[in-house]
């Protein structure tokens, strides 16, 4: 597999591997991929490493999940050594970490910076894959993978005269990197998921008036960020091989965090409450946590959603407004759950104002106002956080041609297909990092990831022990595997929210739940035993001749 193998592909350059994407999985991607003898090069469309924490700048923008979890756990010097100051790191510590990383593991002279992937195509004689970037230029490569992200492909939403706006325009996924002052402006915040809910208080202080335009309402859970201290940060060191052992092998979401034992119908009605309140308390997303049949038993579920909705009428002090914040569209945790550091609170403020565009869509924006149901509410400023084409969007913004030349966008204009999330058949060599049908957008990514990539690197390495040319999935196999992923998400709640786990949030985009909901754990153990039985249900060619070999 050296790169200095001769190949009919005509191109100036050629790798092993091309990977794309700087982010998380982009970085560990190369790192295990050149301490294991392949040649990489890594291009990546922004200026630097991180993903959508570089492009994801927006005010109070931060990680969900505790800092001390959301870390690499392939290197016990790296977790050991880096201090996280809180327990939500905001986006400029996870930055910074993430070039620490960079830096550390001298991963940069392998990664091309302002350079994104526009096409990628499979040449069946020479089984190998041409890339070609923005700047024209093409390299070949025996493998390719996608390490895109899921949520890095900012959706600017199709409003009726956005584009006559006279003011500034901002999209919470591809914020300006200097900052914006929003002092004696009006300010229009369009959006109330994750990013318009974390950045909507910061925004409301700096602002002579916020007003947030309301499609759907959103559950949130407190955040109670506080700084990390000495004690904490030495626990979770020391505990660190328990702790990111039942994260892979235990825990669902790839969280470590105290596991349900009941139902939330077993407890009476003040042990439930009880247990609510401490959870609240907590803060978190630990709060679905309470019970262990939340995401299964909408009656179960309504207790918790009950217990919130009841939280956000005493939060805020107009009655309207309470009801307007109070979700009502969907069972709770079903849209990933938000966590807050006064969200609700900030509706009590008299420079902010909440509108409805749900009863009364954004008729259109002129060029200082959004105009609803006939009235103009005059601003300076819109703030977008319409947030992403989840999951897919990155992948579909490159030109991908498999076997006979198939379009993967045209094979998954219906919705993605792949098998274990990790490939899609018909196209030989092709990785994807927490793709559609793996756990991905419903785990903490940085267990997800580590866990496809090494899966990735192991596959390469058998491959090459083996004198293998090309590996795909196998369609029966995907074709088992899709099912086999809507039949687990349908035997829970999560269905009956129009969310972006089910693409709901992109105009014309299918309606197929995307992520696989089975669980962190089982879903490493199917990985695994797939693997172990000589990569069960995947294609494999060999070097020397063109025969196939089918496993499974």
């Amino acid at each position: 597999m050296s790169s200095a193998q001769a190949s009919p592909v005509q191109a100036t350059e050629a790798y092993d591997v091309v990977v794309v994407g700087a982010g998380f999985a982009g970085m560990y991607m190369l790192h295990r991929l050149r301490g294991l003898g392949f040649s990489v090069r890594v291009y990546e469309r922004g200026g630097g490493v991180g993903g959508t924490w570089y492009w994801n700048r927006y005010p109070g923008a931060r990680c969900d999940v505790e800092s001390m979890q959301y870390s690499y756990s392939f290197s016990d010097e790296l977790q050991q050594e880096w201090d996280w100051s809180e327990r939500y790191a905001p986006q400029p510590e996870i930055l910074k970490y993430a070039n620490h990383v960079a830096d550390r593991f001298d991963l940069r002279r392998d990664i091309q910076f302002d350079t994104g992937v526009e096409r990628a195509v499979f040449d069946e004689h020479a089984r190998r894959w041409a890339v070609t970037t923005a700047d024209g230029k093409t390299v070949q490569a025996q493998f390719v993978v996608l390490a895109t992200g899921c949520l890095s492909n900012a959706r600017k939403p199709d409003i009726e005269g956005l584009e006559t706006f006279k003011g500034a325009v901002y999209h919470t996924g591809s914020w300006p990197h200097g900052g914006v002052d929003f002092t004696g402006l009006r300010v229009g915040l369009i959006g109330t998921g994750s990013s318009g809910i974390q950045s909507a208080p910061i925004i409301a202080e700096q602002a002579r008036h916020l007003t947030v335009f309301q499609r759907t309402a959103n559950f949130s859970i407190p955040a109670r960020n506080a700084a990390l201290t000495d004690e904490e940060r030495t626990t979770f060191r020391d505990n660190y091989p328990q702790i990111r052992r039942f994260a892979r092998e235990v825990a669902r979401n790839g969280i470590f965090a105290e596991q349900p034992d009941c139902g939330a119908l077993d407890d009476s009605d003040d042990a439930r409450l009880r247990k609510y309140e401490a959870r609240w308390e907590r803060g978190g997303l630990t709060f679905m946590y309470a019970y262990n049949n939340l995401g299964l038993d909408r009656t179960a579920n309504d207790t918790a959603a009950n217990f919130v909705r009841g939280k956000i009428a005493e939060i805020v002090k107009d009655p309207e407004a309470a009801k307007l914040l109070q979700p009502d569209s969907h069972p709770i945790g079903t849209k990933r759950i938000c966590i807050d550091t006064g969200y609700f609170a900030t509706f009590n403020r008299p420079n902010v104002s909440l509108v409805d565009i749900k009863a009364n869509p954004i008729q259109e924006i002129t060029a200082n106002a959004v105009r609803v149901a006939e009235e103009d509410h005059e601003v300076d400023a819109l703030v977008l956080a319409t947030g992403f084409d989840a999951m897919t969007g990155s992948v579909a913004k490159i030109d991908i041609r498999g076997r006979g030349g198939q379009a993967l966008n045209q094979k998954w204009a219906e919705g993605p297909k792949t098998y274990l999330g990790l490939m899609s058949a018909g196209f030989p060599n092709l990785f994807i990092i927490t793709g559609p049908g793996s756990p991905s957008v419903l785990s903490n990514m940085i267990v997800s990831i580590e866990q496809h990539v090494d899966w990735i690197a192991d596959g390469l390495v058998h491959m090459r022990k083996q004198g293998l040319a090309t590996m795909e999935a196998g369609r029966d196999a995907e074709e088992k595997w899709v099912t086999h992923v809507n039949e687990v998400a349908h035997g829970t709640l999560y269905p009956q929210a129009n969310s972006w786990y089910m693409g709901a949030n992109i105009p014309g985009k299918p309606r197929i739940f995307m992520p696989y909901i089975g669980g962190v754990g089982v879903y490493r153990r199917i990985c695994d035993e797939v693997a172990a039985k000589g990569y069960e249900g995947f294609v494999m060619e060999r070097a020397e001749q063109p025969r196939r070999v089918v496993t499974g």
